[in-house]
């Protein structure tokens, strides 16, 4: 079991799926809000208030619900495993309103997004390890033109692993934490 960090729902326990989920600990997870945070408030961007969070490979919906509890306005969560939704889906009633998420059970690699009817303030990528599969999940991403040159999507790998971006994207921070490796993206100007 994880908690919340911060917000409305500081210390709110989430459960954990028993199977397939390697969830963000709660120091990465700390460490990528403050990141988000900091960068919102040197570039004068409002990051949560009347803001939309995308949650890929959400698993127990952590980062998505975390973003929730600190004032997001909606979050989309995908997940492909039904049993892991099912977990998610508890997760979701306990810290959301009825009307500010959506949980999408889809093949994140396959998605085309019809689902998301918003820009996004924030996309959180964060497949099984052993899965590298940026480039497409990036590029369907800029197909459906979801982002904003303010939109930042942070992405959680193994250390070692390349994350090959589109031309149209670019690295502005770079974390380390063990075994993982987390990288913060945005539109090139």
């Amino acid at each position: 079991m994880i908690r919340i960090i911060r917000g409305k729902n500081k210390k709110t326990k989430i459960d954990v799926p028993k199977i397939g989920v390697r969830p963000t600990s709660s120091i990465k997870k700390e460490s990528i809000f403050s990141i988000l945070e900091s960068y919102s408030l040197k570039n004068n961007y409002e990051i949560y208030k009347k803001k939309y969070f995308l949650d890929l490979f959400s698993g127990s919906g952590s980062l998505g619900l975390e973003a929730i509890s600190r004032g997001a306005e909606f979050c989309y969560f995908y997940e492909y495993s039904s049993e892991v939704i099912k977990v998610l889906k508890k997760n979701c009633i306990k810290i959301c309103k009825n009307d500010n998420y959506e949980i999408i059970q889809e093949d994140v690699t396959q998605s085309n997004f019809t689902n998301v009817k918003n820009k996004i303030s924030t996309i959180f990528i964060d497949p099984p390890y052993n899965l590298n599969i940026f480039t497409i999940v990036l590029k369907n991403i800029l197909k459906k033109n979801l982002i904003s040159k303010k939109t930042i999507i942070v992405i959680e790998s193994e250390k070692n692993t390349i994350v090959n971006l589109p031309n149209t994207l670019k690295v502005f921070d770079e974390r380390f934490y063990g075994k993982t490796k987390i990288i913060f993206v945005k539109k090139i100007n």
